[in-house]
């Protein structure tokens, strides 16, 4: 069960045995449109609010995910999931819709592989059968909470990055001879890192030590390296904090592949597109992995993955009060036969 000192492994081999992914319209002119299953041409996606369009964007990846296998809320037994909002209110009106037995995460950006560590656990030792999964932000509901509302036209400077419209979930199941399906082998539970950092227009920076942090745990823990992967991803950590997090990376011996080394923050939007360093929100590596990168396994292009979700653990009142931002990783190794 334990490997190391911050990792599992799952020699049961916890199935995702479908995903359901929800956008807005940025996304759904983004690099990785193709992707979504479900797309919204606008924010409001017919609610009064940002948060209860929020709030039926996990609803719709939720029901995505049942709805490929045939499956009702009633044959699963968690729903383990979260958001950026005030008491994940999104998330847990969302439970109150699916009436699942709910578990609610805050791990700010890095829930989606905190959701996927959690659930992998239950699974492969038989604490469940089916496990929803699964992490979703609003541009306008988050940037609200964390910045200035997006009507107030504030500037925000090359290191800022775009709040992900989006939710990604994953219907995570006991192994049950399943064919060219991925499926959970570890994960690497990160520590919390704060190396002084205070400006909430620069989560990228102040998050890198943190994803190198579990990476090289990971490394550690496992006896293996980057040459295990297909592929290594980051949660959101923009163009600012993956070059951050690759030269921590070589400082402490683990030397990565430039192109094996992405992050979902840059993946999932057009160059063209205003997001200045790069995309990010708990939605951000929901979406891009139970979308786009498990649609690139199931083709046979990775094999291999690593995904390692980060985190801000900051808040409103945090950043009022002048605190220096904490920030965490979760790592979360995925194949495919």
């Amino acid at each position: 069960m334990l490997k190391g000192k911050q990792s599992w492994i799952f020699p049961n081999h916890p199935v995702i045995q479908a995903t359901g992914v929800s956008g807005g319209p940025f996304e759904a002119n983004g690099h990785l449109a193709k992707d979504f299953d479900v797309l919204h041409d606008d924010l409001w996606m017919g609610k009064d609010t940002y948060e209860q369009a929020h709030r039926l964007l996990l609803e719709e990846a939720a029901q995505t995910a049942l709805g490929k296998i045939d499956l009702k809320p009633e044959d699963v037994e968690f729903f383990v999931a979260g958001d950026l909002i005030n008491q994940i209110t999104p998330t847990s009106f969302a439970a109150r819709t699916l009436k699942i037995p709910y578990f609610g995460l805050f791990g700010a950006c890095s829930t989606s592989m905190e959701g996927l560590a959690l659930s992998s656990f239950l699974i492969n030792y038989q604490g469940a059968d089916n496990i929803l999964t699964g992490a979703s932000s609003h541009n306008a509901a988050v940037e609200k909470q964390f910045r200035y509302p997006t009507e107030y036209g504030g500037q925000k400077p090359p290191t800022a990055q775009w709040t992900v419209t989006g939710a990604g979930v994953a219907l995570l199941s006991a192994n049950k001879n399943a064919s060219n399906l991925p499926y959970t082998t570890s994960a690497t539970i990160g520590k919390v890192m704060d190396m002084g950092l205070s400006d909430p227009f620069n989560m990228g920076g102040a998050m890198a030590p943190a994803a190198a942090d579990t990476i090289a745990a990971h490394f550690n823990d496992l006896d293996i390296d980057s040459s295990h992967y297909d592929l290594i991803v980051t949660g959101d950590l923009g163009k600012i904090g993956r070059e951050t997090a690759m030269a921590l990376l070589t400082q402490s011996g683990w030397e990565i592949d430039k192109n094996k080394f992405k992050d979902c923050g840059l993946l999932l939007y057009k160059e063209n597109q205003p997001v200045q360093s790069g995309g990010s929100g708990a939605g951000c590596s929901a979406t891009v992995l139970y979308g786009h990168l498990l649609n690139e396994m199931k083709k046979g292009k990775y094999k291999r993955i690593l995904v390692v979700a980060t985190g801000a653990l900051l808040s409103p009142l945090t950043v009022q009060q002048n605190e220096s931002i904490p920030c965490i990783a979760h790592a979360v190794s995925i194949e495919i036969d």
